[in-house]
């Protein structure tokens, strides 16, 4: 095939895939055949400059080209909508719309009120133009770049009865899953955690650079159509063509012709919500017929034919026992809120963190005070306020320590963080633990076998100091004598050991350097190939790699200039660990040639990670996802529950751990 008539096909077919994975959440194909695709294509393009298109695929993976926003006016105004919180204020809307059309018959279109950060979204003649924030409502920052990297918004839309030149609006946020992991991603770097979706939906599509919002998840959902020559006279039928011009319209919106129905609406969704997949805060309701919401018109600042009805944060009041402080493997130091519990969204609730200095202050708190806690997000305990009229009166205001409370050393707080830090970064026991425990986790080095209590214990015998002191462990030292402990300590000396063939990236990783985490590591050990190479490099070499910029790279030229750091490596690469990129082998067998895999559960003979190189060295290929595509699934214990009901319902194999091991031909 003619390549340029390739690259045309391959667009067309990622588009398509685009669209079945992130709006109709209905994928036909591996993530790794996507991504094999993809590759193709950015091949192909890198050949033929000629054909370079802003919209196609492959160009949403963002730029990290920084970018200053620009304002634009608004076509349309983006005006806010009148908040209630109660049934009474819900009825009064209902009423005031029926006496403002003369009590002739309406429809009131129910929707959710998704929680994120609103947006405007200008196409012509079917493609993306132009993306703008609400900003004060006549005129917003221009956030072209960053959304274009968001998958769930077209591009360009397929041929259509869609009108030459049309806005539309809607929400861009977070999915729970994003934010969990990135949240994830922040602690294991010990940066301040986003309070919830929301906030990191807006701080990511406010990001100077579309790499950051291309690699944290970003989605959106429609609400709402304007311009000149609309299908349809009504608000709910035109946002469902929308829907098939391939825009992403939520399924949950109801048409009701009565106040009792729009009650049943919020009633059911103020439970199914905490179902839904990303964060909702409340209930759009809107008069469906556009004649009558030009009737209705406008007050100086909300539309009088809408209205958000706010489901209320579940809050609770309790008393303030003490805050206390802990150390990271960073050494900042974090204040938490100890409370007498109190039962918050039907879990109990006893801690809360307070973040930093600046929480406490902006709070005010006093020992003994009587506090408000609500669950970010539904999800992370936080302390919204004080009820100052139970003040005693009596208890002293709450002060940040200025000496470390686990070895007393003094704390600093770096010019533009809001952070303390312990400056004893050698002899601080919960640093020195926090970073052996990140140098065996999962992401690390994957040394299973040993989990923090152990590591505390060993600490505490004088046996390790540092994660290099792993690698010098004898079975006497793990076991202490005694049968069953011998066994225990022989399994942790195989997970060390295993631990060696541990790829460059995650050593990079493991290494626990500030700012350095899963992602930028990977891409500094593909880019510099060796630790020498990267400990060598200096500063403004290291900020060109992709995704690093310059505080990660002075971190890193930092942390290779203290000769202690130096050592700590030198005693890994003794022990045996790799500090250089490998280079690709070819495949070995070929019993699995040409078959997709996916993973899942737990395993007795070999590590998940030993079975994908398994995999790829008998010729098949792993995939993260089950789809038709799937040859089989190689099942362990403890198989995800999803997992198993999807493939079930495709009628994908279910491969054993034994049935796998002869299948390739290893006993």
């Amino acid at each position: 095939m003619d390549e340029k008539q390739r690259i045309i096909d391959l667009r067309a077919e990622l588009n398509r895939h685009n669209h079945l994975y992130y709006v109709e959440n209905a994928p036909e194909i591996s993530d790794q055949e996507f991504d094999r695709l993809m590759h193709e294509l950015m091949d192909l393009e890198a050949r033929h400059p000629e054909m370079y298109d802003p919209d196609s695929p492959s160009q949403r993976v963002g730029s990290d080209v920084s970018q200053e926003f620009r304002q634009v006016r608004h076509r349309y105004p983006m005006l806010s909508l009148a908040n209630t919180y109660s049934r009474a204020d819900v009825r009064e809307f209902y009423d005031r719309v029926s006496a403002g059309l003369g009590g002739r018959k309406f429809q009131i279109c129910c929707e959710l009120k998704f929680d994120g950060l609103s947006i405007s979204l200008l196409y012509e003649h079917g493609r993306l133009v132009r993306a703008a924030t609400r900003g004060d409502g006549e005129q917003g920052d221009d956030v072209t770049a960053n959304v274009r990297t968001i998958r769930s918004i077209p591009l360009r839309l397929p041929e259509g009865d869609y009108p030459d030149v049309f806005e539309i609006r809607g929400e861009v946020l977070l999915p729970w899953k994003s934010f969990e992991r990135l949240n994830a991603q922040r602690e294991a770097e010990e940066l301040p955690l986003f309070a919830n979706p929301r906030n990191a939906a807006s701080g990511t599509l406010k990001s100077k650079t579309s790499r950051v919002a291309a690699l944290r998840g970003l989605d959106a959902y429609l609400y709402y159509l304007l311009g000149d020559n609309l299908p349809s006279d009504n608000h709910y039928d035109n946002l469902q063509k929308a829907a098939s011009w391939g825009f992403k319209i939520s399924k949950a919106m109801r048409l009701v012709s009565s106040l009792e129905e729009i009650y049943q609406y919020i009633d059911y969704w103020d439970e199914e919500r905490h179902k839904l997949p990303v964060a909702t805060d409340g209930i759009v309701l809107k008069v469906n017929s556009l004649a009558q919401q030009r009737e209705l018109g406008y007050t100086s600042k909300t539309p009088r034919w809408a209205i958000a009805y706010k489901f209320q944060a579940e809050r609770a009041r309790t008393r303030l026992l003490k805050v206390t402080f802990q150390v990271g493997r960073t050494g900042a130091v974090t204040p938490v809120a100890n409370m007498e519990p109190v039962l918050l969204s039907g879990t109990v609730v006893k801690r809360a963190s307070l973040h930093n200095e600046d929480m406490i202050h902006k709070l005010d708190l006093h020992e003994g005070d009587y506090v408000y806690v609500e669950k970010a997000g539904e999800i992370i305990p936080q302390i919204v306020g004080v009820d100052e009229n139970a003040r005693s009166g009596d208890g002293r205001p709450i002060e940040f320590i200025r000496t470390c409370p686990e070895c007393g050393a003094p704390l600093i707080r770096y010019e533009g963080e809001a952070a303390w830090y312990c400056t004893n970064t050698v002899t601080c026991p919960p640093q020195i633990k926090g970073r052996i425990e990140h140098f065996i986790s999962h992401d690390a080095m994957n040394i299973d076998s040993i989990g923090p209590e152990t590591v505390d214990a060993l600490y505490q015998r004088g046996l390790i100091r540092d994660a290099a002191d792993l690698y010098r462990l004898t079975v006497a030292d793990l076991s202490g004598g005694g049968e069953t402990r011998e066994k225990s300590a022989r399994k942790m000396l195989r997970g060390i050991d295993e631990s060696r063939k541990v790829p460059f990236e995650r050593v990079l990783y493991a290494l626990g350097i500030r700012f350095v985490g899963k992602v930028s590591a990977r891409n500094i050990a593909r880019a510099m190939k060796s630790m020498d190479a990267i400990a060598g490099a200096p500063a403004d070499v290291l900020s060109d790699i992709e995704g690093v910029g310059g505080v990660i790279a002075g971190s890193i030229h930092s942390y290779f200039a203290d000769p202690r750091n130096r050592d700590f490596v030198a005693r890994l690469r003794q022990a045996g660990l790799q500090m250089q990129v490998a280079a690709p082998t070819a495949p070995t067998g070929e019993a699995l040639r040409d078959k997709v895999i996916v993973i899942s559960g737990v395993f007795t003979h070999h590590s998940r990670e030993e079975y994908k190189e398994i995999i790829e060295q008998q010729g098949g290929r792993n995939a993260s996802s089950i789809s038709r595509n799937t040859s089989f699934v190689l099942r362990g214990d403890n198989m995800g529950p999803a997992k198993l009901e999807k493939a079930q319902k495709l009628g994908i194999p279910l491969v054993s751990e034994d049935e796998f091991l002869r299948m390739i031909g290893e006993a």
